[in-house]
């Protein structure tokens, strides 16, 4: 497993290692210890998947503020993603950047996302599930949410025409 930093302060890409044969491979995908090293959070209490039926669709962009912040690790179990995370952090040197990566069941890579960080993806392809590990659990208190095309971030997204959800269509523009 090789956590690679992100431009984004203390955010990771986590790749895995396969050791293969015959039979297929194994890979970690989490090891505490590492996680734990680098200053990550290494209890993740709640779990959640989501399937996405159509090519284009945004999920996003989703966080749950004070007292009931989450880190999250995402994992695309089928298919491909184009996963985006926002630096929402007050004082953070990287505050309202973004950044996105693929990840993609094939390479079976995964994105750690910071407490204090909005979080989307949009869907490359028909038929894609996510997998995400929250460390703290949903409370519907705490949400927040900012739109994908805020013009303050200026998101790159892949694909025109989104499918996405009148929720997350009318979130409002961040106010720093």
């Amino acid at each position: 497993m090789i956590l690679r930093p992100l431009e984004l302060e203390g955010a990771f890409l986590v790749e895995i290692e396969p050791a293969q044969d015959e039979r297929g491979f194994y890979a970690r995908s989490f090891d505490a210890r590492e996680f734990a090293e680098r200053g990550l959070v290494t209890a993740f209490v709640e779990a959640g998947t989501s399937l996405n039926s159509r090519r284009g669709t945004v999920r996003g962009m989703h966080m749950q503020l004070e007292p009931h912040p989450q880190a999250k690790l995402v994992r695309c179990t089928r298919g491909a993603i184009h996963d985006v995370i926002v630096d929402l952090r007050d004082g953070s040197p990287t505050h309202g950047r973004w950044v996105a990566t693929r990840l993609s069941s094939a390479e079976g890579n995964q994105l750690y996302v910071p407490a204090g960080f909005a979080h989307g993806f949009q869907t490359l392809e028909d038929g894609v599930e996510v997998s995400y590990q929250l460390s703290d659990h949903y409370d519907p208190g705490a949400e927040f949410g900012v739109r994908c095309n805020d013009p303050r971030f200026g998101i790159d997204w892949p694909i025109e025409g989104v499918v996405i959800s009148d929720r997350d269509r009318s979130f409002p523009d961040f106010e720093a």
